[in-house]
């Protein structure tokens, strides 16, 4: 089982919309040999629930968020997960900086498997106010990342 990890800086927005949305096209493609979670770099919502734009985009597209609830990123999370995606810049910055030094391999940039968005940030809807266009640019990765976990 290849168990995957999407880090923002809450968990409440970007990464759990994403592990939502990979979690959905996994079940409907039938790929059981992933595990998807998501987590946070910082300790702020540890316990919420995704946040309200976050669940009525998801909601939108016939996506559950049910049981989701923020946690922050562990030192088991580096050694257990095989891909960690950070949605951001930062993100992949403050994962760097906790990981294990023989776990850091493992880290990745979202935007770096969406061609012509590489080095790119997935923005932050708490700040934007814009969880269409969140929901847009992980959308855009999604194929581009089913083909690298299973070919990897």
């Amino acid at each position: 089982m290849k168990k995957i990890l999407f880090v923002c800086l809450g968990n409440i927005c970007r990464s759990p919309m994403a592990e939502a949305i990979f979690r959905d096209a996994l079940t409907e493609q039938q790929l059981t040999e992933f595990q998807v979670d998501s987590a946070a770099t910082s300790q702020w919502e540890i316990g919420n629930p995704p946040h309200r734009g976050t669940r009525k985009i998801l909601k939108q597209h016939h996506i559950s968020t049910t049981g989701m609830q923020a946690r922050q990123v562990t030192t088991k999370d580096f050694y257990e997960a095989d891909f960690i995606i950070g949605m951001d810049q930062e993100n992949v910055f403050d994962l760097i900086q906790r990981a294990p030094a023989e776990t850091k391999e493992k880290i990745y940039l979202y935007l770096d498997r969406v061609p012509g968005y590489e080095g790119g940030n997935v923005p932050d809807p708490w700040y934007t106010g814009d969880f269409a266009e969140t929901y847009d640019l992980i959308q855009k990765g999604l194929e581009n990342w089913l083909n690298f976990f299973e070919n990897d």
